[in-house]
């Protein structure tokens, strides 16, 4: 029986569960923790780390054979210090208060292990439209985990969501203050690990 390989389609989806850069990969953490404190920030953070990912997964893919493999890591750093400038003076100019609030974690996209990972593992060896599907599945698959999180953690400290109370006055008076540090979201990326874990367990049978 011949054995097919991973469609294009697979590229796409498999970042979402099956390679989720947080939950099964557990790489980019950090910023994870620190940008998860509530839905916005981690929805502009998540936004501004994809953008990142798929523009570097493309042009890493477009250069690639014109790029020896001594040089590869500088020229992938420089590429991916590109788009993490552009979306840097992006958040700047249209969104400052969001710029300020995730702080230095927007230029420090440039050592996120995702992006690097990807250009180096996938974009370096793959075509443009694979590249580009593995990047947005992998932008997609954070972008969830991140935004699930700052959800989560937002209601349970403050009992709102995107800054607006949602009905629930015990959590907006008596908010769990553990979920805003970092234990907090250690113990919130342990539950979800888990839940994706059964899932994952539970398709193979």
């Amino acid at each position: 029986m011949i054995k097919r390989g991973p469609s294009r389609f697979d590229y796409l989806l498999s970042g979402i569960i099956k390679e989720n850069p947080i939950l099964i990969l557990m790489i980019g953490l950090c910023p994870t923790l620190a940008t998860s404190l509530s839905a916005r920030d981690a929805l502009g953070m998540g936004l501004a780390t994809s953008f990142v990912i798929i523009g570097s997964n493309i042009f890493v893919s477009l250069i690639r054979k014109m790029v020896k493999e001594e040089v590869r890591i500088p020229v992938f750093i420089i590429i991916i210090s590109t788009f993490v400038t552009i979306v840097d003076y992006l958040l700047q100019a249209y969104e400052p208060g969001l710029y300020r609030v995730l702080g230095v974690f927007v230029p420090l996209i440039v050592v996120n292990c995702i992006v690097l990972g990807r250009a180096e593992a996938f974009a370096y060896h793959h075509g443009v439209i694979d590249s580009f599907l593995d990047g947005l599945g992998k932008s997609l698959g954070f972008i969830l985990v991140i935004f699930i999180m700052g959800a989560i953690r937002e209601f349970l400290s403050a009992g709102t969501f995107f800054g607006k109370p949602i009905g629930i006055s015990f959590f907006v008076n008596n908010g769990i203050l553990f979920m805003i540090f970092p234990p907090g979201g250690f113990l919130l990326i342990g539950i979800l690990k888990a839940l994706v874990n059964k899932y994952i367990k539970r398709e193979k049978r």
